[in-house]
């Protein structure tokens, strides 16, 4: 598989009310080389979106307190060029079809598929360059 070189890190927001689930993330997405941010709720998630500006936030869909499919809306309306990657521990694809038709750009179900979230990750960063030569 090709990947996507850089001198700049890619950002990643991670938000999920499993702390083992984002440490699990965060060690997989920093050894591939990325800059990686957690969030256990909505108002942590919005406050990242807004400082950190990260280039993909992985969303789970059930927290304690909030859905991910209410708090996916708010975080592209703060940055309307972020690419929200839905987590889901329940395969339905209503609701994969739901967070899609809302915003986001992949679906995921747990236990997450790593190689699957590399390629899907891989996939957007090379549309995000090839938009931004345009």
């Amino acid at each position: 598989m090709q990947t996507v070189e850089t001198d700049v890190p890619f950002r990643v927001l991670v938000v999920d009310d499993e702390p083992s689930i984002g440490l699990l993330l965060k060690e997989f997405l920093s050894y591939k080389g990325y800059e990686v941010f957690f969030a256990r709720d909505r108002t942590q998630a919005e406050r990242y979106v807004l400082r950190a500006r990260p280039h993909f936030v992985l969303l789970d869909i059930r927290l304690h307190e909030d859905n991910g499919l209410d708090i996916l809306p708010k975080l592209i309306q703060i940055d309307p060029k972020i690419n929200v990657i839905m987590i889901s521990s329940v395969t339905e694809k209503e609701i994969g079809r739901e967070a899609l038709r809302r915003g986001a750009v992949d679906y995921l179900t747990k236990p997450i598929d790593f190689d699957y979230l590399q390629v899907s990750l891989q996939n957007k960063l090379t549309a995000m360059l090839e938009t931004s030569w345009e």
